[in-house]
Order: structure tokens, then C-alpha cells, then sequence
């Protein structure tokens, strides 16, 4: 099972809810602890989450979901809504970088992804969950890519993706069909032309009486 879908069922799942995206994430700057709150568990993996719930009315969260090293489970630590959401930063709209920030009503982090390709697959679906699911006002999204929030989307190259697939397996059936066509015309041809051929030979043989004796 990958990381994504244990994370799913484990935190998501038991509260009826479905994962729509997760990102692995550091933090691009130490966060300040206080003395008091130090000697925590250890080191950690984070991951960012985007999940909406299975029964309506429909919310949709942003979670912050934190596995401790030596241990297979997840943690769920914050949570907003997707309206607490004000701003996402893509830190550089002119090339892909793992950089991003996120901005809610009460919080501010500034995160880098595992990888450019995972920012830029969250972002993608953060900015659609938000776009369709946003009740009150929709969060700004800043300094990113026009393929992620456009019709570049993976989103839309999915569904695109799809929409040719079946455009040509049509093409291909309806191609097939033509030649099938096409084969059942020379046969009936064939037929024809047969039948034709038998009935003029028919036409044509000469009569042929027994040999009679003239008395």
C-alpha cells in the first residue's frame, strides 16, 4: 500500500471522508518552538492533505498529517476549512519549483515539497477543490504557473486523455465497420455473379434426347 492510500485509510477513511490530495512537505524555515514545548517525539515526515466528506453537505479540509520516525502510523495535528484558506503562494510562476506557501485566517507556513512535480500536483488540486467547493470567498492563488490553474491542468489532460481514447476507438469501430461493409457487398457481388453465371449456363447447355430409331 502506497503512503498516500495508508494515510487515506487511516485518517480519512474512519471519518467518512476521501483524500483528494497529499503532499510531502519540510518546513523552508524553522518554525520557533518554545522552551517549554521541547523534547517532542523525535523527527517526523509531514504531509499536506486536501479532503472533502462523502455525505452532504460537502466540507472540505486541509490537514496536516505527520508520521514520527519508527512508528507506521499518522498523526492528524491541524486542520482547516477550505475557506479558512486565504492564499496560496507558488513562490515562481515562470518555472516549476518545490516551493509554496499557504496562508489560512490563523496560520502561516512556508513549505518545500519533496519534489517540483508533487508541489505542482497538490496545487492543481487545491486550486480546482477550491474553485468548485468554495462557499464564502475563494483563497488567492499567487505566483503560480497559468498550467496549474488553467486548462493545462492534469485535470483537464485526464479527461482529455480520455475524450481521445474513445474518439478513436470510435474512429477504429467505425473503420471496421466500413471494411465489413465493404466485405459484405463483394460477397453479395460474389453471390450475384454466381447465381447469374448459373442460370445463363443454364440457358446454354443444349438439349440432349436419347438416340431414337426412325420405324
Amino acid at each position: 500500500m502506497s503512503t498516500k492510500s495508508a494515510i487515506n485509510k487511516e485518517v480519512f477513511v474512519p471519518h467518512d471522508e476521501k483524500m483528494l490530495a497529499a503532499v510531502q512537505v519540510k518546513r523552508r524555515t524553522k518554525k520557533k518552538i518554545p522552551f517549554l514545548a521541547t523534547g517532542g517525539q523525535g523527527d517526523y515526515y509531514t504531509f499536506i492533505c486536501v479532503s472533502v466528506t462523502n455525505k452532504k453537505p460537502l466540507h472540505v479540509s486541509i490537514t496536516k498529517v505527520k508520521q514520527f520516525q519508527g512508528s507506521s502510523a499518522f498523526v492528524k495535528r491541524s486542520q482547516w476549512t477550505i475557506d479558512q484558506l486565504r492564499q496560496v503562494n507558488g513562490i515562481d510562476p515562470s518555472k516549476d519549483c518545490p516551493e509554496f506557501d499557504l496562508t489560512f485566517d490563523n496560520a502561516f507556513d512556508q513549505w518545500v515539497a519533496s519534489s517540483a512535480g508533487e508541489k505542482c500536483t497538490f496545487i492543481q488540486i487545491l486550486h480546482h477543490t477550491c474553485q468548485r467547493y468554495s462557499s464564502v470567498r475563494k483563497p488567492e492563488f499567487v505566483n503560480c504557473q497559468s498550467k496549474l490553474l488553467g486548462g493545462n491542468s492534469i485535470l483537464h489532460s485526464a479527461a482529455d486523455s480520455v475524450t481521445s481514447a474513445v474518439q478513436k476507438a470510435s474512429q477504429a469501430l467505425n473503420e471496421r465497420g466500413e471494411r465489413l461493409g465493404r466485405a459484405e457487398e463483394r460477397t453479395a457481388d460474389m453471390m450475384n455473379s454466381a447465381e447469374q453465371f448459373a442460370v445463363t449456363a443454364h440457358k446454354d447447355v443444349p438439349l440432349i434426347f436419347p438416340n431414337s430409331h426412325l420405324a
